[in-house]
């Protein structure tokens, strides 16, 4: 099956969206249905604009981990000249998340933490971790925040949690390996940043591989099996994220190098990657308070990072397709009418209390088998895992009379409805088994 990808919508901005609706500008599309943060005049073919904002599932573009700058700012990161504000924007945004999830590893520690302490750094307590962070109201430090600061008006269980983590043995030694790692990549985008202050191209490029060596060996760090032995699914989480940051970051390196064939195969990697690592920590959660945490977090992954990339690699692809004569119509762009696009407005939390995930997560549990709400998860980030669920169901419905559960009608269905009817099959196969016995 077809791995779905939500949907992006492109916002411009209100002058070229009304030139749009005249039919003076047209979006630009790749292979004819795919869209682009870009705009061209219609009667000319001359690139007139970029995105200025992004919607999702109706709701702003906010990815957890990934820096939304490199969607949006696609049009700009071609443009060499122009490009490099959009990569320091998306580099900056990088740096904040890995500082934010990786702090929050301090509450949840290694082995089994406790629910409502990793509540307390759940979807929506790290979104506002990362705001406060971007808005200079909590200082990172070697990767790491005050929590016990941060977190001094929650319960004494939430403070004695922290205190129980700092002096863990096991957790202090995967501490000193995440400062370690994180101090490398911090140093890498401080190489990264002079570097694209230089005018002189070879000695950009040499500054730019040697912050990849740097950034390559952060990775290895971050991705040290140490850091994952004993450590629950939602410790495992919270360190994949900052490696797929790590990731992005090194992508981005080989995009300012112009090597697009390189950036294309590694965003497919990443995504082929995220998908693969978070089915992995879904099939090792085994408890209710662990999947209240990471089903929201996950579906934020699905519908808003894996969407970044996907829309970041369709760019690259069609910067790669383009003629010699669009090239130099690219190059020579203006982009003065788009307005600069604004990731702190793009990205609001709202006056929700919720997140729309949160919001999601607990309505499929009035609805849901409790152990149909993982297969769900693992549904939607690799739907080829639907075959054998939608195999088993088309060969019991008949059994019960299900004349309408046949193959054709199970792949229209949603993953709900599939992992339902599977756990439903399963109770009912496992009760009749009881009762020959």
């Amino acid at each position: 099956m077809i791995q779905i990808i939500t949907p992006i919508q492109y916002i411009f901005s209100s002058q070229i969206q009304a030139g749009i609706e005249a039919g003076k500008y047209v979006q630009v599309y790749r292979s004819g249905s795919i869209p682009l943060g870009m705009v061209r005049n219609s009667a000319t073919g001359r690139f007139v604009a970029h995105a200025v904002g992004a919607v999702v599932n109706n709701s702003p573009l906010s990815p957890l981990v990934n820096a939304s700058e490199f969607a949006m700012g696609a049009a700009q990161m071609y443009q060499m000249h122009q490009g490099f504000s959009a990569v320091q924007a998306g580099l900056n945004t990088l740096q904040t998340s890995v500082g934010v999830l990786q702090a929050t590893t301090a509450v949840i520690g290694v082995g089994v933490a406790a629910n409502l302490a990793i509540s307390a750094v759940n979807l929506y307590q790290t979104l506002k971790l990362r705001e406060d962070v971007k808005q200079l109201r909590l200082e990172v430090r070697d990767g790491f925040i005050d929590l016990k600061q941060v977190l001094k008006n929650q319960s004494a269980e939430i403070i004695q949690q922290i205190e129980q983590v700092a002096q863990n043995v096991e957790y202090r030694h995967h501490r000193t390996i995440l400062v370690q790692a994180y101090g490398r990549f911090v140093q890498a985008l401080i190489c990264i940043r002079d570097a694209l202050k230089l005018v002189d191209i070879n000695m950009r490029n040499a500054d730019i591989v040697s912050a990849r060596g740097m950034l390559l060996q952060a990775l290895a760090d971050y991705n040290n099996p140490l850091l994952y032995e004993q450590t629950c699914p939602v410790g495992q989480l919270r360190r994949k994220e900052c490696a797929w940051a790590i990731d992005q970051a090194i992508t981005t390196t080989y995009q300012i190098q112009g090597a697009y064939e390189v950036v294309s195969d590694r965003l497919a990697n990443l995504q082929n990657q995220i998908r693969h690592d978070t089915v992995n920590i879904i099939d090792a959660c085994e408890t209710e308070d662990k999947l209240d945490f990471i089903f929201p977090e996950i579906k934020r992954l699905h519908d808003h990072d894996l969407v970044v990339l996907n829309s970041w690699q369709h760019h690259v692809d069609w910067r790669r397709s383009l003629s010699p004569e669009e090239e130099k119509l690219l190059s020579s762009a203006n982009f003065s009418d788009s307005d600069t696009y604004n990731t702190e407005n793009n990205q609001k939390i709202g006056t929700s209390p919720l997140p729309p995930e949160q919001k999601i997560y607990e309505e499929l549990k009035q609805k849901s088998h409790p152990l149909s709400l993982r297969d769900q998860l693992r549904f939607m980030m690799q739907t080829e895992l639907r075959r054998e669920a939608e195999t088993y169901i088309s060969l019991q419905a008949p059994l019960s009379g299900y004349k309408a559960l046949v193959p054709a009608n199970l792949q229209q269905a949603s993953h709900m409805t599939i992992a339902n009817l599977y756990w439903y099959f399963q109770a009912r196969d496992e009760s009749t088994a009881t009762v020959e016995a």
